[in-house]
């Protein structure tokens, strides 16, 4: 005889589906609201925050950035200057002349090759 209820009572089960829980984890929870608006307004504060050191640390990026290109813009000219004085002495030695300034140009590329074969 018991048996035979506990069929009865597993094959209604089976056709009502599966049963809903009242204290399931998903969905709102009723009774709650002042922890969670608590919760709600760190959370917010930590997001801001969190944005606030991001935007900073992005700031920091860009001016090392700006400077890096600053320095090399004025390593480039340099470079150009360079160049232009020694087009100009390429130009006086084909035409003829001799720069006055090419003995010590002479000496001061010689010491910067010593020193670039010592540092190697």
């Amino acid at each position: 005889m018991d048996f035979q209820e506990m069929t009865v009572i597993e094959e209604n089960a089976a056709v009502e589906g599966p049963q809903r829980r009242e204290s399931g984890k998903r969905g709102r929870k009723p009774g709650r609201k002042s922890a969670d608006k608590i919760d709600m307004k760190a959370k917010l504060e930590r997001s801001r925050q969190s944005a606030r050191e991001c935007r900073a640390r992005k700031k920091l990026r860009y001016q090392y950035l700006e400077e890096l290109v600053a320095d090399r813009e004025k390593a480039v000219f340099a470079l150009r200057k360079e160049l232009e004085r020694y087009v100009q002495i390429a130009r006086d030695i084909d035409e003829g002349k001799i720069p006055e300034n090419i003995h010590a140009l002479l000496e001061g590329s010689t010491s910067h090759l010593e020193l670039k074969q010592h540092s190697m």
